[in-house]
């Protein structure tokens, strides 16, 4: 069983706040592999954690007898792994935010574009933040927002933000947009934030649960006319065994299942944007939102990358998404018959510069297909069963922690004087879809990020988890002894070791 992380969108007119508040809860400026450059307008995505309060969590969670309360925890995350500074994560509230562009004035030509982009960012979400500015009054755009996310039937916030510029508290103008609960905040100073996301935890649960079956989901995924469609009508028509065909599920996948070696395997097309748009720039965003609702139902993505287009910065922000969802991963180059005068040495020479580009997920594989051809499409079947192969190993602890000591005899962690960092024993999450892995110990938090992904290659060379993400969380054990070096034993000063040593002699002339 899949969980399905709840999606949540900022929406709003331009200037207000957004994406303030947006980097205000993900505590960091950037949240996406290769971000595009050069444009406010395009959707930002980034996965968010938050730990509620101890009262929010005795009211979404029923009280079990003779258990104590679990520890409140701080996590951070680093790249593909994150540190967690107590054992409580599984109080952690993980959600995908969403921050969309502004809605600008009938008189610019990008308003028709933005009004759809907050439509289907209120398409994708299971619950909606509509942002105003506390000081300056309500005015028709921020009526025309909130319209258009109470039309979508979804919960709706209300934030009001920049109240440390307001000259005042009163609020009651905000009230006439008919959405409550309202919240005040200020994304620059943080404040109400907390209140913001506790509330959210309220409204949705922890994870959603996708279908529970044997079933292999696999999503198409890239920018539009890279040859998304054709390839879904190829699998689908290849095998001669649809058992069900369903078009327009939702406004932007289209699905089909069959049979592949004994496996049922559910295909899921997402279309992409068809309409041409009235500028070039600032129409892909809205594949990345739509994409998103893909990613969550897959076991396997399919990143497919146009042979005559590779490694656009849209390509690869929708690889980080699918590597931060931790999904299984194929990129499949298409319309390889479209390449004029190839020879055998021709995907030998470009496979490495696409590897270049998409280093950061150098653990999945490389395909090169044609839909028209047929070539290798029946290859991505069975890449995608071998995926989803590796994505259910799982390793026992005896086997995990004799790999852990090769690993620190290997190469020990470095860390600062007193702080060196000591791993002592780490487990594999038995309900977590995804190959993940705790690793217990003391000042993890001195740990470098290059020793993070050292650990993580090394993990990968020694089990096979090829075409998977793979999650790394270092928690601290003992707080006890944090100023220590030694876990079990403290360093005793000079004059401690001085007054052993005049003792043991005393005690050998008495002898």
């Amino acid at each position: 069983m899949n969980k399905k992380l709840p999606i949540v969108a900022i929406v709003g007119r331009a200037n207000v706040g957004k994406s303030s508040l947006f980097n205000a809860i993900l505590d960091r400026r950037e949240a996406i592999v290769a971000f595009e450059a050069g444009t406010t307008r395009d959707s930002i995505t980034a996965k968010a954690s938050w730990v509620p309060s101890r009262e929010v969590r005795d009211k979404i969670h029923e009280p079990k007898k003779d258990v104590a309360p679990a520890p409140a925890e701080e996590s951070t995350a680093e790249g593909d792994v994150a540190v967690v500074h107590d054992a409580g994560a599984k109080n952690r509230f993980d959600f995908w935010l969403v921050d969309t562009a502004g809605m600008k004035d009938a008189a610019d030509d990008f308003e028709f574009t933005i009004q759809e982009q907050i439509i289907q960012a209120a398409d994708s979400a299971d619950i909606i933040w509509v942002v105003v500015e506390a000081n300056v009054p309500v005015n028709e755009e921020d009526r025309r927002v909130a319209r258009l996310a109470l039309r979508s039937k979804k919960p709706v916030f209300l934030i009001i933000n920049k109240v440390d510029r307001a000259r005042g508290n009163d609020l009651e103008g905000f009230e006439r947009l008919g959405i409550k609960p309202i919240f005040p905040t200020s994304a620059t100073q943080k404040r109400g934030i907390d209140d913001l996301l506790d509330a959210l935890v309220t409204h949705i649960p922890k994870a959603t649960l996708t279908e529970n079956s044997d079933r292999l989901h696999i999503a198409l995924l890239g920018r539009p006319n890279v040859g998304k469609s054709q390839l879904f009508n190829t699998l689908a028509k290849k095998q001669q065994a649809i058992v069900a065909d369903r078009a327009g599920t939702t406004r932007d996948i289209n699905r089909a299942t069959v049979k592949y070696s004994g496996q049922e395997i559910e295909i899921m097309d997402t279309a992409g944007i068809r309409r041409p748009g009235k500028i070039g720039v600032g129409i892909e965003h809205f594949s990345v939102v739509r994409s998103l609702s893909a990613i969550e139902q897959a076991d396997v993505c399919l990143l497919l990358i146009d042979v005559n287009e590779v490694g656009t910065a849209l390509d690869q922000k929708i690889a980080g998404m699918i590597k931060e969802a931790g999904k299984g991963l194929i990129l499949v180059v298409s319309k390889w018959d479209s390449v004029e005068g190839k020879d055998a040495f021709t995907r030998d020479a470009l496979a490495p510069q696409i590897a270049h580009i998409f280093d950061f997920v150098a653990w999945a594989p490389l395909i090169f297909t044609s839909s028209v051809t047929g070539q290798n499409v029946t290859k991505i079947f069975d890449l995608a069963l071998d995926i989803a192969a590796n994505r259910k190993t799982r390793i026992t602890t005896r086997v995990l922690n004799s790999w852990l000591g090769g690993v620190i005899a290997k190469h020990p962690p470095a860390g600062l004087k007193n702080r060196a960092p000591k791993l002592n024993y780490m487990v594999q999450e038995d309900d977590n879809p995804i190959p993940a892995f705790k690793v217990f110990g003391a000042h993890t938090k001195f740990l470098h990020w290059s020793y993070k992904r050292f650990m993580e290659r090394e993990l990968r060379a020694q089990f096979n988890f090829e075409g998977t993400a793979v999650q790394l969380w270092f928690i601290e054990k003992d707080g006890r002894h944090k100023h220590g070096n030694s876990p079990t034993k403290p360093e005793r000063s000079t004059t401690q070791r001085k007054i052993v040593q005049n003792k043991a002699r005393s005690k050998r002339r008495e002898s």
